[in-house]
């Protein structure tokens, strides 16, 4: 006798129509979420200036920032404006992902899950301010190790690009306690579970938080560990709270 499928089962053509129907509204999803980086990107050229001035005041005054290539200038205000872009539309970028990934969560899941969604653009908004507080100390710090033999003559591209990899670090960073929720609240992990594994969560903190962070000062993987491991125990507290 010939294998006949359950009635209810999908057929072949049926899986490759789902995944290509997947595929295309994961496809839309990106689009529109990188389509959302043009207005704060255009805002935040068109403030570049200002917002340099603001971000190289953490730097002696005595100390020029200086330019090697013909288009670094202009390249560094662009990078000023993506990142400008990047936070400005967290929020789209957010939905968009919460969007494409709540279809196949419950009801009961999804009325969880929803309040933490607003939440996470305070959260990476936080993390940037955090940035933006212990960059004077780190920049203070390397600086401290030129001598009499050895002049530091910091380039611009080096700068903003240390400083643009701190903000977004810092700011995805802060997301944790909410992935961490949101696991929770789809019954992946528990305060206990989190409970017992705290010394292996300090030890990856640690290592994360030295790869992750740019340069090599001590002051900025330091701090985020510190945040991270704070935001581990907020996280088991909210969880707690939350009956898991």
């Amino acid at each position: 006798m010939p294998f006949r499928h359950p009635q209810n089962a999908p057929t072949q053509e049926e899986l490759e129509l789902t995944l290509s129907a997947h595929l295309v509204e994961l496809r839309n999803r990106l689009f529109k979420a990188a389509f959302s980086l043009v207005p704060g990107s255009i805002v935040g050229f068109i403030l570049s200036g200002r917002i340099i001035h603001i971000l190289r005041a953490p730097l002696p005054t005595d100390k020029p920032l200086v330019a090697l290539g013909l288009t670094e200038p202009f390249m560094i205000q662009m990078q000023v404006a993506i990142v400008v872009g990047i936070i400005v539309a967290m929020p789209v970028i957010l939905y968009q992902f919460w969007a494409y990934i709540s279809p196949g969560l419950t009801p009961s899941e999804r009325s969880a899950a929803r309040p933490w969604v607003p939440l996470s653009m305070f959260f990476f908004a936080l993390g940037v301010c955090v940035a933006y507080f212990i960059l004077p100390y780190a920049s203070g710090f390397l600086y401290n190790f030129q001598s009499s033999d050895i002049t530091l003559m910091l380039t611009a591209e080096s700068y903003f690009s240390f400083i643009t990899t701190l903000f977004l670090a810092f700011g995805l960073v802060m997301e944790f306690p909410i992935f961490l929720v949101l696991l929770s609240k789809v019954g992946i992990i528990s305060s206990k579970r989190l409970e017992h594994s705290r010394r292996m969560a300090i030890l990856g903190i640690v290592v994360f938080s030295t790869v992750i962070t740019p340069g090599a000062d001590f002051v900025s993987p330091i701090v985020m560990a510190i945040v991270m491991y704070t935001l581990y125990e907020v996280s088991i507290v909210m969880i707690r709270l939350g009956g898991r």
